[in-house]
Order: structure tokens, then C-alpha cells, then sequence
């Protein structure tokens, strides 16, 4: 069963009252609507202390009780990215890190900005 048609079973369910069995809430759907009261037989028969408890039972959306317990996590793998700065309560934002990709040394990126920066203001003041 869907978990839309238990939620539908559940408002159906709405004035009956609590805790009651399976076949008083039977009872009770049937008053309401046949079609809800047909989904109810598939119901377990024990006694229900709350509408939740009837949903869970139509459709299960919780983890078994018994379930394994969740797998511990792994050990990080490489150091954070930022390295060492990333742990620094007191790094300074923005700061240039000596310590780049060689194909891509931080110095060279910003004297290409730098250059990028020039021409553009070059080509402003000559069309302005």
C-alpha cells in the first residue's frame, strides 16, 4: 500500500476512538467509507494506541527494530581542502596561498587578473 492511501485511511480514521483494535476500527471505517474499510483488513490484529501506528502498520516508513546499526564513518582521506589555513581561527580571508598547482602558480593568476583588469580599463577610457 501506498503511503498516500494510508495517510487517506488515516483521515478516514480521524474520530475513532483510541486505543482501539482492529476490528473497532474496522467498525468504524466501515461507517465512513467501504473503500478504506477494505484496506483496514490487511491490518495486523492487535490493538492501536495511534493513528500513526495504523499508518506505520499499512505502510512502513520507519526502520525495523532490529535493523544493523549504521556503518561508522571512514577516516578522512587527504587533508581538508585549504589545508592548514582551513584549521587557522585566524586565517586571512582572501589571502593568496603560496602554495598553488605548479601548472598554475597563484603569483601567475594574479598578474594575468592584473593584466586583464589594465586592458579593460584601457578599452573603457578609449570608448568613454
Amino acid at each position: 500500500m501506498s503511503a498516500r492511501e494510508a495517510a487517506e485511511i488515516q483521515v478516514v480514521l480521524e474520530g475513532v476512538d483510541l486505543p482501539a483494535k482492529k476490528k473497532e476500527l474496522l467498525a468504524y471505517a466501515r461507517s465512513q467509507d467501504e473503500r478504506a474499510a477494505a484496506l483496514l483488513e490487511s491490518l495486523p490484529d492487535r490493538e492501536y494506541s495511534s493513528l500513526d501506528e495504523v499508518g506505520e502498520a499499512l505502510s512502513p516508513v520507519q526502520p525495523a527494530s532490529g535493523a544493523a546499526d549504521a556503518y561508522l564513518p571512514r577516516d578522512e582521506s587527504g587533508k581538508p581542502p585549504g589545508g592548514e589555513a582551513y584549521l587557522d581561527p585566524n586565517a586571512t580571508p582572501g589571502a593568496v596561498r603560496p602554495s598553488g598547482p605548479a601548472s598554475n602558480p597563484p603569483q601567475k593568476a594574479l598578474e594575468e587578473q592584473t593584466k586583464s583588469q589594465k586592458q579593460q580599463q584601457e578599452r573603457q577610457q578609449h570608448l568613454g
